[in-house]
């Protein structure tokens, strides 16, 4: 291979700078639509099933971005515009909460206070096998640990911990008071 032949291969376009920035837009607005449809389980990466389908669907997407084009600078108008489109959607939605809401959607209980929804699970399509996998990745010793459980729009399950039982709330404030009570003593006694 010649060094002319080297230097076209990498850097001359094969098909036009118009098209490169089209199909990239397209395949971003089609993954965007994709993936809302899908549910924010695929992006919550719940089982190796979710984390498959986001690999494989970046590799069969490639060849639309990229056409029958592999230069380098081919490659780099189609990362620079899905960049770009990231940014200016990104933006967009920032300045725009009601769009942000349709396009995002809403958070889903999953547990509330301290009741797994079930209905909401299979809306998400989560098993308890999974919401416990995720509560113990996240900390929590069990699922009776957990006060609410929330499934975020972007694919992350959040937990809040139960309060203490009352009675243990009360032990833990007898013990403050008697600490309390303890330094007083103590600083009674340096004085004399």
């Amino acid at each position: 291979m010649t060094h002319s032949k080297l230097w076209t291969d990498m850097f001359v376009l094969s098909l036009p700078v118009a098209e490169k920035i089209a199909r990239s837009a397209l395949i971003y607005l089609f993954l965007i639509v994709g993936l809302r449809l899908a549910g924010k389980r695929e992006l919550a990466q719940l089982n190796p099933f979710d984390l498959v389908v986001l690999l494989t669907l970046s590799n069969t997407v490639q060849n639309a971005i990229i056409g029958d084009d592999n230069s380098v600078t081919g490659g780099v108008i189609g990362a620079a515009t899905l960049l770009a489109i990231n940014y200016v959607t990104v933006r967009f939605l920032f300045r725009h909460p009601m769009v942000d809401r349709v396009v995002e959607g809403q958070a889903t209980t999953l547990i509330r206070r301290g009741k797994v929804l079930r209905e909401n699970l299979a809306k998400e399509t989560i098993t308890t096998e999974e919401l416990e996998a995720a509560a113990r990745r996240q900390g929590f010793a069990n699922r009776s640990d957990v006060q609410d459980a929330l499934l975020e729009p972007g694919g992350i399950i959040t937990f809040a911990a139960k309060q203490p039982p009352p009675d243990e709330m009360r032990h833990q404030e007898l013990l403050k008071r008697l600490e309390n009570l303890s330094r007083q003593v103590a600083a009674l006694r340096s004085a004399r």
